[in-house]
């Protein structure tokens, strides 16, 4: 195993698209000879055929990873998500595919005579005798049998010989060593049984010891449908398998498409059609009814609605006006809108939620560890499986062409494939379903501990509320005017980010006030603001802020503010309590459901505010939420989670994304809740794009729905060769049965997991 890298460290982090890989065991042996790179860290998809990797710059580069792919037999290349490069992969994997359509054909063409000679015993309801590999009849010349199977075997199945030696030369073995093996015995002892029928008929061995010898060989059993069909099914298998591992990813694709090519960039006065690739950010640009936003932007003037369902999963159009945000991808449906293009290229939310699916699709989820461990030393123990059934039937019955059979069905019905495509499809599917959700889940262990969660701390504002307060009331004292009071607090706010600040801002532009500026401006995080205003000290925040300063607030006017639910901000000037701004963050209609579906899900949840107790508790009881903190500082929210932790339950947060990070680092799984910039993607786990906590509901039981297919894939990976490889050994499967149960193996890991593509959240 290669060295760890350390946190502090600078590290490069690389994705390789990887050639050559046949089943799970490839993908463990080319991700433990990356991580004997040292200062590397891989992990590699074999659904997806890509490693991705961080390595420290001074201690390798990317040549070294991709001469150490080389040397383990397969090949690879640097991934880049360009659209060009798209293009190239869909044209050389459509290529690829019919290539192996083409040789399936001929194949089945060439495999069809020699299966149909078990169809009398079929129709004489002999079963059991096809199933277990009993002789049959000749109905083709055994010369004619051999002529049909021997360019099945060496043509068609080249790539079973080619793959097996790849393997073999770098140190390992995959599923190519096992039909390579297996198939070659079947057909091998066949043509020997057939060169020597031809012998004994030939006068010279007449009377004499040789023929004596041949005749004994020649009326043993040939088994060329055996080789022939294993060769075919599985191709058939591989052929069904890129079908729907290319449905996998169609999620993904889908979202791509959505951006258009062209943009109508404003230029010299004149409105000119573009390439998307040459739109700068700050430029202008047009988007006519009807189409779709080329970049991320600002609308500059005019106004329409707009269907932004493929980023939220929200079908309700969303009104734009000047000063609105809007996407690439998404759709303009009525008038026309004239916008200054804010993020372009690599840095559109649309982009962003590719990137990060992307690299979900591509990371392991904790629960696939049990089967990579098993998929790395799979292929040697059945071979040895097959060998000690091999003796031990011989020795049983003295058959060495049954004992040979018996072998050659354990080689064929062994699939590492469903042990490596069991866990990585549903995450495929999963993540991509989420994206056209509005959920974009950062990687897989996120998706699995989603799925975990007991425990579900909320922020308040943003998350519950809709995050827009607004003043509702002014109460001066001391003598001071209501407009003097909200003058000064807007004073010391215009510089604060917060919420509340600019609600408070707000209302006093509204109101035409002369906003003085503030000198010796201090932020104390979680409790307000200090500076000078007009030559005496100011200070805006909360009660107990005050207090702190020893500065007396009227706590009758206070109370009757805080029991209706508000939010108080108090005002001092020059060491006097002078008045206080009431401010409302009304809770969003949905908010209630939300917490509903959660409880429902047996999902307890805690709301943390930095609010004060009153307000806090009127907004819980609002929510139907039982448990709630007020006045928690965003530096106490990470230690309020890790409490929760403590306590062994799985614990997740929601957030803005931003102001509670530290708390959504410390969680199991973070979330944030309404994405308004790439920024905010990437600073969760899972982000929901949509403002609405039932977004967050969605993504945990989109999380549920893709553990529940891991864990039917798992199981019926383990239970198909736990099952079928003592049955092939005790004779029980024909190797024909055996080839087509293993080439269906995969398929059926891969449609199971397809059927995730028609979830929806249950409401």
């Amino acid at each position: 195993m290669g060295s760890r890298i350390s946190s502090s460290a600078p590290t490069a982090h690389v994705e390789l698209a990887l050639e050559g890989m046949t089943c799970a065991a490839c993908a463990a042996r080319i991700e433990k000879v990356l991580n004997r790179v040292p200062g590397t860290h891989a992990s590699v998809n074999f659904a997806t055929e890509t490693a991705t990797a961080r390595l420290d710059p001074a201690s390798a580069d990317v040549g070294t990873l991709v001469a150490a792919v080389e040397r383990a037999g397969y090949r690879a290349r640097v991934k880049r998500d360009s659209a060009a490069e798209r293009r190239v992969d869909e044209a050389q994997k459509a290529a690829a595919y019919a290539a192996l359509k083409r040789e399936f054909v001929v194949a089945a063409l060439l495999t069809l005579p020699l299966v149909a000679q078990m169809l009398p015993m079929l129709a004489g309801g002999s079963l059991r005798g096809v199933l277990g590999g009993e002789a049959h009849h000749d109905l083709l010349p055994r010369w004619l049998q051999l002529a049909l199977a021997t360019p099945v075997q060496f043509w068609i199945g080249r790539r079973f010989y080619f793959g097996a030696w790849h393997a073999l030369r770098g140190g390992g073995a995959n599923m190519d060593v096992l039909i390579a093996l297996g198939t070659t015995m079947a057909w091998g002892l066949s043509a020997v049984v057939t060169v020597a029928g031809l012998a004994q008929a030939a006068p010279m061995f007449d009377a004499s010891a040789m023929a004596a010898a041949l005749s004994r060989v020649a009326h043993e059993h040939v088994y060329f449908e055996a080789s022939a069909a294993v060769i075919t099914l599985v191709l058939l298998g591989k052929l069904l398998e890129a079908r729907a591992k290319a449905g996998t990813s169609a999620a993904l694709e889908g979202l791509l498409k959505l951006q258009p090519t062209i943009a109508h960039v404003e230029r010299g006065g004149q409105v000119v059609d573009v390439p998307l690739d040459q739109l700068r950010a700050g430029e202008r640009f047009v988007v006519r009814a009807g189409d779709a936003i080329p970049v991320d932007g600002v609308v500059a003037s005019g106004t329409s609605s707009v269907d932004e369902s493929m980023l939220t999963g929200e079908s309700r159009p969303v009104a734009k006006a000047p000063g609105a945000l809007v996407y690439a991808g998404t759709v303009n449906l009525d008038g026309a809108l004239r916008c200054d293009a804010t993020g372009v290229g690599d840095a559109t939310l649309l982009a962003g939620i590719v990137r990060l699916v992307r690299e979900a699709q591509g990371s392991k989820a904790p629960i696939q560890r049990l089967a990579d461990r098993v998929s790395g030393v799979f292929v040697p123990v059945v071979v040895l499986i097959a060998v000690a059934t091999f003796a031990a039937t011989w020795s049983y019955d003295g058959d060495a062409a049954r004992a040979l059979i018996h072998a050659v069905a354990v080689l064929v019905i062994a699939c590492p494939c469903t042990l490596g495509l069991a866990t990585p499809t549903a995450i495929i599917v999963g993540t991509g379903r989420g994206a056209q959700r509005g959920v974009v889940i950062r990687n897989a262990a996120a998706l699995e501990q989603a799925g975990r969660l007991s425990t579900l701390v909320v922020d308040k504002t943003g998350t519950l509320t809709e995050g827009k307060p607004a003043v509702v009331a002014v109460v001066a004292t001391s003598g001071h005017g209501a407009d003097e009071v909200l003058r000064i607090a807007a004073a010391l706010e215009q510089g604060s980010t917060h919420p509340l600040a600019a609600a408070i801002v707000a209302r006093a532009r509204a109101k035409g006030l002369a906003i003085p500026p503030a000198g010796d401006f201090q932020s104390v995080p979680g409790k307000g603001a200090r500076g000078t205003i007009e030559g005496a000290t100011a200070l805006a925040g909360s009660i107990a802020f005050l207090t702190e300063e020893r500065i007396a607030v009227p706590d009758d006017a206070a109370q009757t503010l805080l029991e209706a639910g508000n939010t108080i901000v108090a005002v001092a000037h020059d060491g006097r309590c002078v008045g206080l701004v009431a401010l409302a963050d009304r809770l969003r209609e949905s908010t209630p459901a939300a917490i509903a579906r959660l409880r429902s899900l047996g999902i307890e949840v805690v709301m943390l505010t930095g609010d004060n107790p009153a307000t806090a508790q009127a907004i819980a009881a609002a929510a139907g939420i039982v448990e709630f903190r007020a006045g928690v500082l965003p530096a106490d929210k990470a230690a309020a989670v890790a409490a929760y932790k403590a306590t062994g339950r799985a614990t997740g947060m929601v957030g803005d994304g931003v102001n509670d990070a530290p708390a959504l680092a410390a969680a199991d799984v973070s979330f944030a809740i309404g994405a308004g910039s790439a920024v905010a993607i990437e600073a969760a786990d899972i982000t929901v794009i949509r403002n609405d906590l039932n977004a967050v509901v969605d993504a945990i039981l989109l999380s549920r729905a893709t553990l529940a297919k891991i864990r039917q894939n798992l199981f019926f990976a383990f239970a198909y060769n736990v099952l079928g490889i003592p049955l092939a050994a005790l004779g029980l499967l024909n190797p024909v049965i055996a080839g087509a149960a293993m080439a269906a193996s995969s398929v059926s890991v891969v449609g199971n997991a397809l059927l995730l593509k028609r979830w929806r959240p249950a409401q």
